[in-house]
């Protein structure tokens, strides 16, 4: 086990009591080098008018004078350096022992103090300002994989739940339609793949950054519009696509995967016969958009601030044959959009519906030869 040295404040106070007394000694030096050294040794006579003469002291009485005093007080700003420097250095360092304290409440689990610092406008508070930041960051996301986690748990209950009931039913009947029973177990095993692959997709986002080309996001939402026109059409649901050139600096695999799903949901979502979807992009000054507008029921804006939290399918979403959704499409569109650096709005429609809108900076349209 390695000693634990000399505190900084021990340090600093050691530092600042050194300096005094260097400082100090500098002037009893030029005390001695620019006035004793004129003063020459030996018997010093002076001759007064009229009244004899007398003996000055000469350069050893003055150095057997001035050496102690000079001594006493370098002693004396030591200990003054000392008593002064630890008062000083316990007043600078006091930040630091605030964030030390914090950094251990963090590593013991408590996320929740903050330091607070109310000190002037100075390195360390701009230190612990960044500590309470990130305190506040982590704790955000901490809680959000725990309730992730434990939602992704329960998500993937249900299918094997269902698996292991459909078993034990045929288990129990000889008599079982094979057929059926495959279907519903086909059907459980796609949820729980699906649930899985989205899960997948969403920590490898997070995980690290993807590599970037240039895409245009018209063609990503055509083929976004291609794959779900005929689910839309079995539904009764108008597709309409409105794609302008819109580059951007991105991921052509997950902004499909975006695309997809903001497409998919607003299918799905959807009032059924009648109702609508206008899936658009453009590019207006330094961004580029992806938007995507449906019809359905009425949402308010606690509604839509829900919508993006993982298993979240709102107030009458349901499961259906077409549709076995995991409540992660649009979890999934949030975590694509902030990793490649965009900003993903939804906004609840007045007559009913939601409109997505994905934004990303723009980039120029590549040349011929690129």
């Amino acid at each position: 086990m390695r000693r634990r040295g000399l505190s900084a404040r021990l340090r600093l106070t050691l530092s600042y009591a050194a300096l005094v007394v260097v400082v100090g000694a500098i002037l009893l030096a030029v005390v001695f080098v620019f006035l004793l050294r004129y003063v020459p040794e030996g018997n010093i006579v002076v001759l007064q008018p009229g009244s004899g003469s007398a003996i000055a002291p000469d350069r050893n009485d003055l150095l057997a004078a001035f050496v102690p005093a000079a001594t006493l007080a370098c002693a004396a700003l030591f200990a003054l350096g000392m008593l002064g420097g630890w008062f000083l250095a316990g007043r600078v360092l006091r930040p630091l022992t605030e964030i030390s304290d914090a950094a251990r409440r963090a590593a013991s689990g408590s996320l929740s103090h903050r330091i607070g610092s109310t000190g002037p406008h100075d390195e360390f508070r701009d230190v612990a300002d960044t500590f309470d930041a990130m305190l506040t960051r982590i704790e955000r996301n901490v809680a959000g994989y725990r309730r992730f986690a434990a939602d992704a748990s329960h998500e993937l209950r249900t299918p094997l739940a269902t698996t292991r009931a459909i078993l034990d039913v045929a288990a129990a009947d000889p008599d079982v339609d094979t057929g059926t029973l495959v279907a519903r177990l086909s059907a459980a095993n796609d949820r729980a793949v699906a649930v899985t692959e989205a899960l997948l997709l969403i920590a490898r986002t997070d995980a690290a950054p993807p590599e970037r080309t240039t895409v245009d996001l018209a063609l990503v939402l055509e083929d976004a519009v291609e794959t779900f026109a005929g689910l839309a059409e079995s539904r009764g649901t108008a597709l309409h696509l409105g794609a302008q050139p819109a580059w951007v600096s991105g991921n052509e695999p997950l902004l499909l995967h975006l695309a997809a799903n903001l497409v998919q949901n607003a299918v799905v979502h959807n009032t059924g016969a009648g109702g609508w979807v206008r899936a658009s992009t453009d590019a207006t000054g330094a961004h580029a958009t992806l938007t995507v507008e449906n019809t359905g029921r009425r949402l308010t804006p606690e509604d839509v601030a829900l919508l993006t939290e993982p298993f979240r399918r709102g107030e009458g979403r349901t499961r259906s044959a077409d549709h076995a959704g995991a409540g992660l499409g649009l979890a999934i569109a949030t975590s694509i959009v902030d990793a490649l650096g965009g900003t993903l709005t939804l906004v609840p429609r007045a007559d009913g519906g939601l409109v997505a809108t994905a934004r990303f900076p723009a980039v120029p349209a590549p040349t011929t030869d690129d």
